[in-house]
């Protein structure tokens, strides 16, 4: 069963690529979605750079701000896994979270 985890992320340059290096090394079947919410600081290139290396990681942009609650509604419509988990990109759920 794939699993898709929704990473909003407004200005995490220095958090975003932890949060997606912990993600994807949980150990399921993962896809992983980044919406960069408008970013100012570079954190939707950063998350571009994972995604070159890892086809699990696809990003999304907004191009302005529009809040999280957007953020998260972009990454729920794109998801395509059968279970669909928010994930912050200030990594918060554990690993523990995600393999229950």
């Amino acid at each position: 069963m794939r699993i898709s985890v929704i990473v909003p992320a407004y200005n995490e340059a220095a958090t975003i690529a932890e949060a997606l290096r912990r993600i994807t090394a949980v150990g399921l079947d993962l896809e992983v979605v980044v919406v960069d919410d408008g970013s100012t600081d570079g954190t939707g290139d950063l998350a571009d750079a994972f995604a070159r290396d890892d086809p699990r990681v696809r990003v999304l942009r907004h191009g302005r701000n529009r809040g999280k609650g957007a953020a998260l509604r972009t990454g729920f419509a794109a998801a395509t896994g059968a279970v669909v988990i928010p994930q912050d990109a200030i990594w918060s759920t554990t690993r523990r979270s995600i393999r229950s």
